[in-house]
C-alpha cells in the first residue's frame, strides 16, 4: 500500500470509551386499592370485576376484597384470587388501603375506619346526608369522590348513563313480569300478538332512563307514549330510537288521559336540585285500569307519583287504587352483574391513572377534570358548591386548593 495513504496515529491521542444515555424510566409507586363488602342501601354490586382486578394487580398494585364482596354480583372470592388479589375477612384491614372503591355510599360503621388522605369512589346519596355526616368525613381529611359525578373526557356522567340505561331496560322488563298472572297481574303480554293489541305503555321522562325504556318497550312490540317537559329530550328520543313515537309535553289533561289507558307507566323524570317534581297526582292514579303497573324509577330521589312509597328488593311492590306500585331505589342492583361490569368498566382504567400519575393526588385530580368535577372533599375542605350550600359549610374551590400545592 502507497505510504500516503495509511493511516496515522499519534500515540497522544487517548481513546476512551463514552457512556451511552438510555432513556431511564422511573418505577412506578404500587398503589393498594381495597374494595369492602356493601351491607347497605340494597347494594349487590361491586366496584371492579375479576377481569378488572388482574389488569390492576398485573399493573404492579396490590388489591385487597372482603370475603364475599362480590358473591352477590356472581363473582366468587376464588375468582378474585385467581385474578391476583388479596381475600381479606377483616374489614379493618381492607379500609388500610390507598384507594377504597364503593358502590354504596360510606355508612356510619366504614366512617370510623377511615384514614387521612385516603382517596374514596363512592356515591353519594344527597337525600339521606346530613351535616353532621358531613363533618365527620371532612374531620377524617379524606379525599371524597362522587362516583356519579365523574366525567368523561366528553363531559358526560359515564356512571350515571351506564346505570340509567340498565335502569330503562329493566323496568320494562319487570313490568312484564308483573302484567303476568304469576305476579297477580293482568295476564296481559307486552307486545301482543296477531289480533290481540299490545300493552300500552306510558313514560314520563325522555332522558336516558326514558330513552333506554322506550327503546325496549318498542322492541317488545308495545304502543309507546313520551312525555317530558324538554322538547329538546322529546326530538332527541325520536332521532336515536329510529321510529315515530307519540311525544308530548307534561299538560295534565293530556297525561291523565293516556295513563287511563295505560298498563303500564314508568317514572323516569330527572331530579332538579336533588329533587324530583311530582307530577301524577292520586287522583290520576286512582282513574288507572285495575291491575296496571307503575315502576318509579325515580324513586330515589323522591319519585314522581303521588302515591309512590319506598319498597325494596326483597319485597318490591305494594297494591294502591288497585294499581301495583314498584318503587325499588337503586334499581341497577336488581341486575348487579351487568351493574358491576358496567361500572368497572369505567374505573379500571381510572384506577390506573392514579396508580401511573407522579406527584400523588394533586397531580391526579390537576390532569384528570373528570375527577376534579367529582371530588367533593379534598384533605379537611368542602370543594362541591352544592353541598356547601345545602349544609351550610364552608366552601374551598378546589382548583386553587391544587394551585397552590402544585
Amino acid at each position: 500500500m502507497d505510504s500516503k495513504m495509511k493511516p496515522v496515529i499519534n500515540v497522544s491521542y487517548s481513546y476512551n470509551p463514552l457512556e451511552e444515555t438510555l432513556e431511564y424510566e422511573f418505577k412506578k409507586k404500587a398503589v393498594f386499592i381495597g374494595i369492602p363488602k356493601e351491607n347497605s342501601f340494597q347494594e349487590n354490586r361491586i366496584a371492579l370485576t375479576p377481569q378488572a382486578v388482574a389488569v390492576i394487580v398485573n399493573n404492579g398494585n396490590r388489591v385487597a376484597i372482603e370475603h364475599h364482596a362480590g358473591m352477590a354480583s356472581s363473582f366468587s372470592d376464588n375468582d378474585y384470587s385467581e385474578a391476583g388479589a388479596q381475600i381479606v375477612y377483616d374489614k379493618q384491614e381492607i379500609f388500610k388501603a390507598d384507594i377504597i372503591l364503593k358502590t354504596a355510599p360510606i355508612n356510619h360503621e366504614e366512617l370510623a375506619l377511615l384514614n387521612e388522605h385516603q382517596i374514596i369512589f363512592s356515591p353519594i346519596h344527597i337525600p339521606s346526608l346530613t351535616k353532621e355526616y358531613l363533618q365527620k368525613c371532612i374531620d377524617k381529611k379524606i379525599i371524597g369522590i362522587a362516583l356519579g359525578n365523574i366525567k368523561d373526557d366528553a363531559g358526560n356522567y359515564p356512571i350515571v348513563r351506564s346505570m340509567s340505561q340498565i335502569a330503562g331496560v329493566f323496568a320494562i322488563q319487570t313490568a312484564s313480569k308483573y302484567l303476568s298472572n304469576n305476579h297477580e297481574g293482568k295476564g296481559i303480554l307486552m307486545g301482543g300478538i296477531a289480533g290481540v293489541p299490545p300493552a300500552n305503555v306510558v313514560i314520563i321522562g325522555a332522558g336516558m332512563v326514558g330513552e333506554y325504556a322506550t327503546r325496549t318497550a318498542l322492541g317488545c312490540g308495545a304502543q309507546v307514549k313520551v312525555f317530558d317537559n324538554s322538547i329538546y329530550r322529546l326530538m332527541r328520543l325520536q332521532r336515536t330510537v329510529g321510529q315515530t313515537v307519540f311525544t308530548s309535553v307534561l299538560d295534565p289533561i293530556q297525561l291523565t288521559h293516556a295513563l287511563k289507558e295505560a298498563d303500564v307507566a314508568i317514572g323516569a323524570l330527572k331530579p332538579h336540585k336533588g329533587i324530583v317534581p311530582m307530577v301524577v297526582t292520586e287522583s290520576m292514579v286512582e282513574k288507572m285500569k285495575p291491575g296496571s303497573i307503575i315502576i318509579d324509577v325515580s324513586i330515589d330521589n323522591g319519585g314522581c307519583f303521588e302515591t309512590s312509597s319506598l319498597t325494596s328488593h326483597e319485597d318490591p311492590t305494594f297494591v294502591k287504587h288497585d294499581v301495583i306500585h314498584y318503587c325499588v331505589p337503586n334499581i341497577a342492583s336488581g341486575v348487579s352483574n351487568t351493574a358491576s361490569t358496567a361500572i368497572s368498566n369505567i374505573l379500571m382504567p381510572l384506577i390506573l391513572s392514579c396508580t401511573e400519575t407522579a406527584g400523588g393526588a394533586n397531580t391526579l385530580l390537576h390532569n384528570k377534570p373528570g375527577l376534579l368535577a367529582a371530588t367533593y372533599l379534598f384533605k379537611g375542605k368542602m370543594t362541591s358548591k352544592i353541598l356547601s350550600q345545602k349544609f351550610g359549610i364552608k366552601y374551598t374551590d378546589l382548583n386553587l386548593i391544587l394551585s397552590s400545592n402544585l
